[in-house]
């Protein structure tokens, strides 16, 4: 049983949802990243979302646009970040850790030699935010061979057609992303999300983690009523952003939100 499956179906056994923070590594530089994904596994983070630093991230807004900028002024790329969770897995074998970034870097290193690497680093999932399931089946099939899930991203346009489509070759979760647009933009409504899960859930056995647009513990629990796992990104890396001259600091306040939302969401 793959990390992500089986922490989807603890958390489900004990009645709880998985906080799923995202964090671009290397940002803002290199030794942060690991310190700090150990800190956030201590303060409640059941699944993390480790950024691939990218030089269009076209998904992104401008606070992980930046991060990514950050990141690759220290020459992070994949490779760096497949070391990053080699260096993880030393002292946690327990905490899945999804890769999330565009296919190019991919592309270069080759399907095989990546999924190679990533089995390796001992990666659970990969989220690779434009390849599309239809041009996904030899991706997916090289990760899945090395126990790996590619995890694929639905949104609030998308038709059940597409969702079963999702489901049928997707691993790990179903990502819902809850805001049209780049991440940290837009107003996430709540009801809106409610009515969507609803029509997700009928075409999908997968577990779903909702993103995009979650910024505090108040509206972490409210998305946490209706889905699997919550998965926030934009707020964490404006705490960095915002202490640049002191990372310290920028982890203490990360620290801080993580904990008030996994409180708030086990409430």
């Amino acid at each position: 049983m793959s990390r992500l499956k089986a922490r989807f179906d603890e958390l489900a056994a004990e009645g709880r949802k998985a906080l799923v923070p995202f964090i671009t590594a290397g940002d803002p530089n290199p030794m942060f990243t690991v310190p700090l994904m150990h800190e956030m596994t201590k303060a409640g983070a059941d699944v993390i979302e480790l950024g691939v630093p990218f030089s269009d991230p076209m998904a992104d807004g401008p606070v992980i646009q930046r991060a990514s900028e950050r990141a690759l002024e220290h020459r992070v790329g994949l490779r760096t970040v497949l070391a990053m969770v080699s260096e993880f897995r030393k002292n946690d074998q327990l905490t899945p850790i999804v890769l999330m970034g565009y296919l190019n870097p991919i592309e270069i290193m080759g399907y095989e030699k990546f999924a190679d690497a990533s089995q390796q680093a001992e990666v659970d999932g990969v989220i690779t935010v434009d390849l599309p399931p239809e041009e996904a089946e030899e991706c997916v099939a090289v990760l899945n061979a090395r126990g790996i899930d590619q995890v694929f991203l639905s949104a609030p346009n998308s038709s059940s057609e597409r969702i079963k489509k999702i489901s049928a070759v997707g691993g790990g979760y179903l990502y819902y992303v809850s805001v049209k647009g780049i991440t940290g933009s837009g107003h996430l409504n709540v009801k809106d999300v409610e009515q969507k899960l609803a029509q997700i859930r009928k075409n999908t056995k997968l577990p779903i983690s909702v993103g995009f647009g979650i910024k505090n513990a108040e509206m972490a629990k409210k998305i946490a009523s209706l889905a699997d796992g919550v998965v926030v990104g934009s707020a964490f890396i404006s705490k960095i952003e915002d202490n640049l001259d002191n990372p310290e600091r920028a982890k203490q306040e990360i620290i801080e939100l993580i904990k008030s939302m996994r409180q708030a969401m086990d409430s």
